[in-house]
């Protein structure tokens, strides 16, 4: 470990991750600012100590920490169980627990345990990826996590994690039988399933909460619930379009301003690109839509040049981390999707989702110091 740190160059550091994650990150604690001053100062103090776990993580030789595969998906599932039995709930959801004073969320540290876990699954099974039987352990060994998440419930982060699962498989030279074969099966089972929700079946009511079918029909037909589960998302429209080019700007007293008639709950977390779009316009919310993306044009760079299928993994279970979850917060927030409660990236509030990310961007930033010569700049 200690020979591998002295290794490690200064001009091999890729500073332009770093600088696209300091300004994404900047830009959310500016607009969290004009929502919550203590929540600002919080995310400052999350920005500051993620800088530097990840910094740490980058000089943390990531084949090193492989080698606890096993520890790594056990600390997974203790975590998420825990929940179950100390969780504390919040907004009907039990998905925080407290350890030594320090009050986390297991399923956003899951995300990043779980791509570590999977890059290493893939290495040993490199050779035996297409067989049968791995694809089938794979399948539940991500399923276990998964239910463990959705009985929180959260099923958009199970979705997530699960869009993460399928890529770095195909990242992992899965067969495209398999892709095919699965989305054969899974685009008309999800077709049943929506349809199923919508009608209220009981049998999928056993798996869906209520509120969850409500906020799909809500999403069809806002007209009919405008005053209800609608209310938050067609007001989340109005303040972005209200923003036009340039905002109302930051911390502003504008009347009309949505943001300050307290027409929004949690701009803070789901909802902070309503905030974005309303005080910074056209400018900063396309701002944010592009940092994002460089973020993960820059995760995928770094996949590509990677030494090994442990460093094409990690950075590439980042990518799609960073950029499935921003595409669903950001598309709730313009109405495309049913409100689901997921965070957006380095912008959102939210202490464990911060660090998380940083986290595992330091070890996407140890991937890069360990390409090959031939890619070295």
């Amino acid at each position: 470990m200690f020979s591998y740190i002295k290794k490690c160059k200064i001009k091999d550091y890729d500073f332009v991750l770093i600088f696209l994650l300091m300004a994404i990150t900047i830009i959310g604690i500016l607009s969290l600012g004009s929502v919550d001053q203590a929540d600002q100062t919080k995310q400052i103090y999350g920005f500051v100590a993620g800088m530097v776990v990840m910094v740490v993580i980058s000089l943390m030789d990531y084949t090193f920490v492989l080698k606890f595969w096993y520890l790594i998906y056990a600390l997974n599932i203790i975590l998420l169980a825990l929940v179950n039995f100390m969780g504390e709930e919040t907004f009907g959801a039990q998905r925080w627990i407290t350890i030594a004073g320090i009050r986390f969320q297991p399923s956003e540290s899951a995300k990043i345990l779980l791509i570590l876990f999977f890059a290493q699954f893939i290495m040993f099974f490199r050779e035996r990826i297409n067989k049968f039987y791995v694809v089938v352990l794979a399948v539940m060994l991500i399923g276990l996590p998964l239910l463990l998440i959705i009985k929180q419930p959260d099923l958009s982060t199970t979705i997530v994690i699960f869009l993460i699962f399928l890529t770095m498989l195909f990242v992992g030279n899965i067969s495209y039988k398999y892709v095919f074969s699965f989305l054969g099966i899974s685009i008309p089972s999800f077709v049943i399933v929506f349809a199923m929700i919508l009608n209220g079946h009981p049998f999928i009511m056993k798996f869906i909460k209520e509120y969850q079918r409500t906020r799909i029909l809500a999403w069809l037909h806002p007209e009919d619930y405008a005053t209800e589960e609608a209310y938050q998302q067609l007001n989340s429209i109005m303040a972005i379009g209200s923003g036009m080019l340039t905002g109302k700007g930051l911390n502003n007293n504008v009347v009309n301003s949505v943001k300050n008639g307290n027409f929004i709950s949690q701009p803070q977390t789901d909802f902070i690109y309503t905030i974005v779009g309303e005080e910074l316009g056209f400018i900063g919310a396309s701002a944010v839509i592009l940092l994002l993306l460089c973020i993960c044009l820059r995760c995928i760079y770094i996949a590509y040049k990677a030494k090994d299928i442990q460093g094409k993994v990690i950075a590439s279970g980042m990518a799609a981390l960073v950029g499935f979850q921003s595409l669903i917060n950001i598309s709730v927030n313009v109405g495309l999707l049913p409100n689901t409660g997921l965070p957006l990236p380095f912008v959102s509030y939210g202490l464990t989702s911060l660090l998380s990310l940083y986290a595992g961007m330091g070890f996407v930033l140890n991937v890069g110091l360990q390409r090959p010569k031939k890619y070295a700049n």
